[in-house]
This record gives C-alpha cells, sequence and structure tokens, in this order.
C-alpha cells in the first residue's frame, strides 16, 4: 500500500505599512492663522481710524456705484480712506511722481491741502446740523415747527431754510414784519451759528404771486430783499455775530423751492447757508475781482483747522 502524501501548504504574509500621516491639518492651520491675523488687523485699523473716516467707509460700501460715478470723496483721492477710480486712474490727489515738475509737485500739495480742509470742513458742518436738529429737538417751541426747518448739507456749506405753511407764515402778509415765532427761531439759530467760524449768507424768497403794479412798484424783488435784512437783525439780535455775515440778498421767485407749484406757500422762505470755505472765497474774490490761489493761506487753514479739532 503506497503512503499518503501530505500536501504542502505556503502561507504568504503580506506587511502592511503603517499609514502616512496627511499634511490636511497644517493646510486648516495656517488659514486659521491667516483668518486670526486679518481679524485682529481690521480691529487695529477700527481703532485707530477716525469717526469721518468710518463714516465715509461705512457710506462707500452702502452705495459703491453712487461713490464711483460722482467722484470726489471715497471715489480716487489721497484724501480718502478707499481708492477709487476717478477722472484720472493715473494719479491720485496729492500724489508726486518721479520726474514732476515743480509747478506740478506744488499744485499736488495745494489740491491735497484743500482737500484735506474741505473734510475738516464738511465734519464740523455735520456736527453743527446735528446740534441744530438736537436744539430743535429739545426745545418745545421750536419743536412744533420742526416741518418748516429743513436743515441739509450742499455743495455751499450747511444750508438752513425756514418755510411757510399755508396756515402758519413766518411774515405777515405782503410784508417784512416777522411773526413771534419766528423771531424765536432765528434767536435760537443765531446762537448756535456762533459756534463755527464759518460766514453766512442769507436770500429771501416769495411765491409767484405779483403785487397789483407787478414789477414797476414794490415788488417781490424788494419784499425778498427786506424779508432777508428782517431775519440778518433777528439772528444778530439772538446772539449771532455780525461780523459773519458776508451776504444778504432778495431773490423774489426766481428760486422756488416747489417748481411745480409757483404759488405753493412752501416757496415763501429764508434760506441760510454757513458757507464752507471754497464758497466764501469764490463770493468774495468775485466781489473783488482777485482770482488768485494762495497755497500757503490754505495751509494755514489746514492748520487752523487740525488745531481746533
Amino acid at each position: 500500500m503506497s503512503e499518503q502524501k501530505t500536501p504542502i501548504v505556503i502561507k504568504r504574509i503580506r506587511k502592511v505599512k503603517g499609514a502616512r500621516h496627511g499634511g490636511a491639518w497644517k493646510i486648516a492651520y495656517a488659514d486659521f492663522v491667516t483668518a486670526m491675523m486679518a481679524f485682529f488687523l481690521l480691529m487695529w485699523l477700527l481703532g485707530s481710524t477716525t469717526k469721518g473716516d468710518l463714516e465715509g467707509i461705512a457710506e462707500y460700501f452702502k452705495t459703491p456705484l453712487k461713490v464711483a460715478m460722482q467722484g470726489g470723496s471715497g471715489s480716487g483721492d489721497s484724501s480718502s480712506v478707499i481708492k477709487g477710480g476717478g477722472l484720472d486712474m493715473t494719479r491720485q490727489l496729492g500724489q508726486v511722481k518721479k520726474g514732476d515738475t515743480q509747478a506740478e509737485k506744488k499744485s499736488y500739495n495745494l489740491k491735497a491741502a484743500q482737500a484735506e480742509l474741505e473734510r475738516i470742513e464738511t465734519a464740523k458742518l455735520k456736527q453743527l446740523k446735528k446740534r441744530l436738529e438736537t436744539a430743535i429737538d429739545a426745545n418745545p417751541t421750536l419743536r412744533q415747527f420742526k416741518r418748516q426747518l429743513l436743515i441739509d448739507i450742499t455743495s455751499e456749506g450747511l444750508r438752513i431754510q425756514i418755510v411757510d405753511e399755508q396756515n402758519r407764515p413766518m411774515f405777515n402778509l405782503a410784508s417784512a414784519e416777522l411773526q413771534p415765532y419766528t423771531k424765536i427761531i432765528l434767536h435760537e439759530i443765531g446762537q448756535v451759528l456762533n459756534d463755527v467760524q464759518n460766514r453766512i449768507s442769507l436770500s429771501g424768497h416769495t411765491d409767484a404771486m405779483l403785487y397789483a403794479n407787478g414789477a414797476r412798484g414794490y415788488s417781490n424783488w424788494e419784499l425778498s430783499a427786506d424779508r432777508a435784512n428782517a431775519s440778518r437783525r433777528e439772528l444778530i439780535a439772538g446772539g449771532m455775530d455780525e461780523a459773519k455775515m458776508l451776504r444778504v440778498v432778495g431773490l423774489a421767485s426766481s428760486v422756488p423751492f416747489n417748481q411745480a407749484g409757483p404759488g405753493d406757500p412752501v416757496n415763501r422762505r429764508i434760506s441760510i447757508i454757513v458757507m464752507n470755505k471754497r464758497t466764501e472765497d469764490a463770493i468774495t474774490k468775485e466781489a473783488s475781482g482777485v482770482n488768485v490761489a494762495d497755497d500757503a493761506g490754505v495751509r494755514e487753514e489746514v492748520a487752523r483747522a487740525n488745531a481746533e479739532n
């Protein structure tokens, strides 16, 4: 009987090496460190930025297209926190480049100084606007005339308009005599206007209703001028420095508030403008026939405005 052979079984053991440690955690950690660095940099910038600049940044992100289309602050000048396009994208206001002539450098420096002065002035006028609004809300007498007091910022400066209502006119009919409550309003405004050094422009306006003699005798032109002068006297009586007044004019019905309704009572109004430096200089130079840009004077104004801040 033959012997039975035992089968031989060969076992092959496959050695499995340990899994390699991946580098994904390093990328995640680097992203985290970068984000934290950006966060702390943002906190530092917010802490070192003035309130006015923060308002400019907020306004830019609210309406970026409006800022880009209008230009000026927030759109390509060096006085803006956020640089944008502007009219000439190869230059920024106040930037001096290699190869520029002395005249160009002087022009850039002058524009930069003017932009800084306008920024400081605008901030002061905004503060004055808030003070006036606060004074109106705090005074029970003024509060009831709040609808007749219109305050806004224009290209000329801070504009304060006192307008008529149907049953509450500022003056007696066809007269320059002020109502008692109009005097109170002008006295309160006169006191607040002394808080800024800006000069004042005052204009009187009427509706389009004509006198019997038309424009040949006493007309809306004389009436608006008389009402403007009467308002000037009450501002001074309220405590405003007389030297602050630069211009008093009567415009009759030539600049209506409501162009669609020439006879609307709202067209009968007194407009007080706390002028910015640019408007004041334009009026002064136009009256005197001088057209000279004094960069030293602008720098002096900037230094004075910064010292006051």
